[in-house]
C-alpha cells in the first residue's frame, strides 16, 4: 500500500493543494448497514458489508455529494467550484470527519459516531467559502473497551493502528500475493474485507439500516465457487469487488475453500 506514503503524502497535509480555492470542507457520512445475513451458510463466502451492494459507494456517494453543491447553488442563487471527494483524492477523510464532528476514531481505526455507529461511508465537498458555523471533535467513547482488539483473528489491531501485513482487508482485497499459510488458516470464509471488529463494536448493536437500493445484501454470501471472467464481470462490475479483480477473487476463493474442508 506504497500509494499512502508515495508522493501524494504531501498532498494530504492541505486540501487546498488539491483544491486550491477550498475555505471551506462538508464532510458528510452515508449509511450502508442493511438487513442482511449475519453469517453465511454451508458452502458460502462472506463479503465486506460495505460491498453487499450492486452499485459502486464512490459512484453513490459522489452523485449526492454533487446534489448539494446544486442545491447549495440553488440557495445562494450563486455559482461557484467545487471538488467532490469519495475516497477518491489524497485526502484524510476520517481525521477531517472527526474534526467537524462526525464522530471519533475508535480502536479498530474507524470513525465511530455516538448514535450511529460505523457502518457509513465518508464523503467531502470542498467549498470555495466560508459558513457561518464549523463543526468541532466529539470526545472518545471507546474507554476501556477492547472487543475489537480481542476479536480479531489475526491480532491486526495494535496500539490503535492497523497492521496491514495481518489484515483479512488487505489481504483478501489490496494483496498482489498470496498470503502466509499461518494467516490464511484465520481468514474463514472471507472472499472481500472483513468487518470482525466492527461486527463486535458495542456502538453498531444498535446502528440504523438503510434502505437505500445501491446497497442491499445482493452480494453478501456468494458460493464457494472460482468464477469465469464472463461471470465475475457479471456479478461484480461496478461494485467495490471489482477492485480484487478476477484473480485475486478467485485466489480468495481457493482460500475460503481450503478451510471450509478443514
Amino acid at each position: 500500500m506504497t500509494y499512502l506514503t508515495d508522493h501524494r503524502a504531501q498532498v494530504r497535509q492541505d486540501p487546498r493543494l488539491i483544491f486550491p480555492p477550498a475555505v471551506t470542507m462538508l464532510c458528510v457520512g452515508k449509511l450502508y448497514n442493511t438487513d442482511g445475513p449475519a453469517a453465511p451458510q454451508e458452502g458460502e463466502g462472506w463479503i465486506s458489508r460495505y460491498a453487499w451492494g450492486s452499485r459502486d459507494y464512490h459512484d453513490v456517494l459522489g452523485e449526492a455529494l454533487h446534489k448539494v453543491a446544486a442545491r447549495i447553488k440553488s440557495a445562494l442563487n450563486e455559482d461557484f467550484e467545487y471538488r467532490v471527494a469519495v475516497d477518491t483524492a489524497p485526502l484524510l477523510e476520517r481525521t477531517y470527519a472527526r474534526q467537524a464532528g462526525l464522530g471519533w476514531i475508535g480502536k479498530n481505526t474507524c470513525l465511530i459516531n455516538e448514535p450511529k455507529g460505523s457502518w457509513f461511508f465518508l464523503g467531502e465537498l470542498l467549498l470555495p467559502f466560508p459558513v457561518s458555523e464549523y463543526g468541532s471533535p466529539p470526545p472518545d467513547r471507546c474507554g476501556t473497551c477492547t472487543a475489537c482488539i480481542d476479536s480479531c483473528p489475526t491480532n491486526a489491531i495494535i496500539n490503535n493502528e492497523i497492521d496491514s501485513n495481518l489484515c483479512i482487508s488487505y489481504w483478501t482485497i489490496e494483496a498482489k500475493s498470496e498470503a502466509p499459510d499461518d494467516l490464511k488458516q484465520a481468514f474463514g470464509a472471507h472472499l472481500f474485507g472483513c468487518d470482525i471488529c466492527q461486527d463486535i463494536c458495542p456502538w453498531n448493536n444498535r446502528a440504523p439500516v438503510t434502505h437505500h437500493p445501491a446497497f442491499q445484501p445482493l452480494n453478501a454470501c456468494p458460493p464457494l465457487e472460482e468464477l469465469t471472467p464472463n461471470q465475475f464481470r457479471e456479478r461484480f462490475h461496478n461494485t467495490p469487488v471489482a477492485r480484487t479483480k478476477l484473480s485475486g477473487y478467485n485466489r480468495n476463493i481457493a482460500v475460503a475453500s481450503e478451510n471450509h474442508r478443514k
